[in-house]
Formats: structure tokens, sequence, C-alpha cells
């Protein structure tokens, strides 16, 4: 029979020479377990001696207790009369009567959302870096271009189907998720619930490779013709990224890699660092972060950090069993990202591990957008992109980078795919965007909240809002295909003043420069 402990029993075990924990009402002795853990040693033993179910259940996929513990690190159970009383994570919210289907915008689905999740979750999906300016001006630019409607046009078929990446993906809406971590933190239901959310209205899906749930959990029960593409952030330990792209081959229904670039290192964010801080205070020494974390940056990101290459709280450290944690849960998110990827090394690598296609995401520039094309037809799109504003304060929208292309090198839009995000709110800016060239349009926040708001259900209404609305925006223009937005609807004066309008970069010097052969 298993022995059943005590909490003070527990809470006594907290050195790197014995580490208890408690999960789902089980003690695991995890000691064994610190100098492996991806995250580093240190999450744990703050965690060590206490119930930590509430920081783990959020961010690891089930099974991965099982997976990652010997069968003889389970002890026993806890008593639950003997656990301290939980100090709440934020003030009780009231709860509003409206439900998803209320919701008629996105705003609303936010709105519902903030209602419903705790504070860590709302700091997380809410933070942005600096002062927000990026974050802000990726839904202000939307703003800026003028729709211009024709009359006397038959709008009654409306077709917002579309094809991808040379034709090879159809979808029903040129409107794909982002990928968006942690859905866990906001709703059970996680990146499964988003992924049954695009089953229903036949959807892309890029799930995030820090998803709270597996890829195989993600996809399980996917119909063979749902689309699912994957996020790699390349890691220092490139044998973990190889092992990830073999796992991911076994997966038919995800067709492409999309490829992060925009993050190399954590941008700041000072919500979630706040939110971090306000739980130290409450809790004490057992305040915790999710275990995970940037190589190159540890801690806050308003502290300086030792040489990375040198410094003493690098992660790959194995003597000093991990670094700080204190940048909240968007500073955690990097655990051995590499930042030192580049146009001849890292793409000849992903070619002798993958044969799917590559989708660059975080370009910011043409510059960067026409060296894309150039390593075409391995890459076969760029995700413009500045990582919701989440990276580098005052990076220009995805809008901006979307003009410069048209402005200096317009032909790259015939050889691979661009596609936006960030700053998506409403239809109208779905079509603008598919106007000025691009081919779909994605949204990570939009799905985060609507998970948040009502679990799946919450995601189907936030793709239902937005299809409904790019279908009214196309009949008002009097469109009827995706294929015949062009920049006659729009008018982009007002914007284009704001537009990079130095030299073009273009120039033999940049094409003579060594390119990878493929």
């Amino acid at each position: 029979m298993a022995k059943v402990y005590t909490y003070d029993e527990v809470k006594s075990h907290k050195t790197p020479q014995s580490c208890w924990v408690i999960l789902y009402n089980k003690v695991y002795d995890v000691t064994s377990f610190l100098r492996s853990h991806p995250g580093g040693s240190k999450i744990i033993l703050q965690l060590s001696g206490t119930d930590a179910t509430e920081e783990y259940d959020p961010i690891h996929p089930p099974g991965t207790l099982e997976k990652s513990l010997p069968a003889t690190a389970l002890l026993g159970t806890i008593d639950p009369s003997t656990l301290p009383t939980k100090v709440p994570s934020s003030p009780v919210k009231l709860q509003s009567t409206q439900t998803v289907a209320d919701c008629l915008n996105l705003d609303e689905i936010e709105k519902l959302a903030d209602e419903k999740i705790n504070r860590k979750a709302w700091a997380y999906y809410y933070s942005a870096a600096d002062d927000l300016v990026t974050k802000s001006h990726n839904n202000k630019a939307y703003g800026q271009i003028l729709l211009r409607p024709r009359v006397f046009v038959d709008c009654t078929l409306c077709d917002t189907s579309t094809t991808l990446l040379s034709s090879k993906l159809k979808v029903d809406i040129p409107i794909f998720v982002c990928p968006a971590a942690m859905a866990r933190l906001g709703h059970p239901d996680g990146e499964k619930g988003i992924a049954q959310a695009c089953a229903k209205y036949s959807a892309l899906q890029i799930i995030s490779n820090n998803a709270s749930m597996t890829p195989e959990q993600i996809v399980a029960g996917a119909g063979s013709d749902q689309v699912f593409g994957w996020q790699l952030y390349v890691q220092d330990d490139r044998s973990k990224s190889e092992k990830m792209l073999r796992r991911i081959h076994a997966l038919p229904n995800i067709k492409f890699i999309c490829l992060t670039l925009d993050a190399p290192v954590p941008g700041k964010r000072e919500h979630d660092e706040r939110e971090w801080k306000v739980k130290q205070s409450m809790a004490g020494s057992t305040a915790s972060t999710l275990p995970v974390r940037s190589s190159l940056q540890s801690g806050s990101s308003s502290t300086t950090t030792p040489d990375p290459l040198t410094g003493p709280h690098r992660i790959t450290d194995v003597e000093g069993l991990g670094g700080d944690t204190s940048g909240g849960v968007g500073n955690a998110l990097f655990a051995g990202t590499a930042p030192d990827l580049k146009w001849d090394t890292t793409l000849p690598w992903l070619a002798k591990h993958t044969s799917l296609p590559i989708i660059l995401k975080g370009v910011q520039t043409h510059e960067d957008v026409y060296l894309a094309s150039l390593h075409a037809p391995q890459v076969q799109g760029v995700l413009l992109s500045n990582h919701g504003g989440r990276a580098l304060d005052t990076a220009p929208p995805a809008l901006h980078t979307l003009m410069e292309v048209r402005k200096y090198c317009p032909e790259v839009l015939e050889k691979i795919d661009l596609w936006v995000d960030g700053g998506i709110k409403r239809g109208t800016d779905v079509v603008k965007a598919l106007c000025l060239g691009a081919k779909a349009v994605g949204v990570g926040r939009a799905a985060l909240w609507g998970l948040g708001a009502g679990g799946t259900a919450g995601v189907e209404r936030v793709l239902e809002i937005l299809k409904a609305e790019t279908e009214t925006c196309m009949r008002l223009l009097g469109v009827g295909k995706v294929e015949e937005l062009g920049m006659q609807h729009i008018n982009t004066r007002v914007l284009e003043r704001d537009i990079y309008d130095g030299p073009s970069n273009l120039d033999h010097r940049l094409l003579d420069k060594p390119r990878a052969k493929l």
C-alpha cells in the first residue's frame, strides 16, 4: 500500500541532495532528475518541498511525468488535509454572464478571457516589449489603409478558400493560427483545442515549439486534409533539434517547418516580469516561473548578464545547476535557443535533416525577404512578423515590411509566399493584407484569448468572427474570390509616409555574397 505523507514530511526535502515535490496529490523524489531537467535544476529546487501542481500542469504535456521519471521516483501520496492554504495568484474577479457566443468581435473575446484566466496567463498573453509601441502599431497600421468599394458587382457568392506554398496546401480561409506558446495556461483544452477549432474551419495551425502539449497529442485525430506547420527554435545543442525534426517527420499532417528568427533572445516584457515579482513577494522563496529559459540571457531583461559564452549562469553549466529564473514566463521560454543562426550555415544544416518546406518567421526588412527568396525552393515562404511586438520594441509592423517589399523587390512575390501576422483584429485587416500581396494572415493572441474565454468553442468563435468579417468586406468591395484582391481595392497613401525610404541595399555587393549550396 502506498505510503501517505504529511506536508511537513515533504517540505523538509528541498536540497540538491534530497529534492521532493508534490504533483497531483502524489509525492515524487526528483533528486536524480535535477541535472537532466531541460530548464535547469533551480526551478525545481524553488518548488521543492511544495505542491507544484499548479505550476507544473499548464506547461507540461500529459504523460511527461511517466516519460521523465523512473517508477521508483513515486514515493506515495500526500495527505491533502495537511497542505497549507494556497495564496491566490490574483484578486478574485467578478465573472461575467456573457458567453463566447455573445461576443461580436475580438476585443469582446479578449475582455471575456481577461475575466476568466489567472493573472500569470494574462500577463504572458498580454505582454510585449518595453513600451508596447510595436504591439500597438501592429494594429494601428491597418487603420491607416482605406478600402475602395466597388458597386454594381454581383456579390452573391464569396469564396475565402486559397492555396499556399506553390498551391500545395489548400485551406478554406486565408487565416492561420500562429505558433502561440503555453495555451494550457489559459484553458485545459490547450493546443489540441485550437487544432479542433481549426479543423472546423479548415484553417492552418502552426504548432508552437513551446506548446504545452506534444505535437503527437495536438494532431491526434486530425483528418488527413488538416494542415499543420511546426515552429522550430534551433537549439544550441543541434542534436536536440535534429531529434525533434525526426519526430515531426513521423506526423504526416505537419507539412512545413516554421523556422523562427525574430527572438534569438527574449525581449523585455515588463508585464510578465512584474507579475513574476508580485508572485514572488506573495509566496516568498517558493515563487516560480516556467522551468525553461534562455541560454543566452539569464533572469530579468532589466539587468545585465555575464558573458553568455563564459558566464556562470549559462543553462548548460551543469555544476551551476542552472541560473537565475527571475524573468517571468516570456523570459523563460528560450531554453537553449541558439543565437548564432546564419544564412550560410543554418539552411544547409536544415537541408540535411528535413525535406519539408521552410517558412522563415520573423523577417522584418525587404533585404531579408529578398535574401530568403534566393534560397527557394528550400525556403518557400516568409512570415513577416515582429513576434507580436514581444521582441524589439519600435520594430516595424508587418504591413510596413510588406510594403517595403512591394517598393524595392516586388518580384519576390512571384517566387515565395509572404505571410503576415501581428495586430489582426478584424476581417478588414485580413483583406487589406491580402490586397497588399500577403498569401495568408496569422493570429496568435486572438486564439489564446479565445481559448481563455471559452476553450475550443472560444477559438471557434474567433475564427467564425474573422471569417464572417472577411466575407462581408470582400462582398462590399465587389470581390468574390481571394485571388481577385489587389492594390486596386485599397488606398495606402497615408501609410506610405512611414515606410522605409533609404537605399535598397540590393546592390552587387549583396548579390555577390557567397550563398549556401543547397
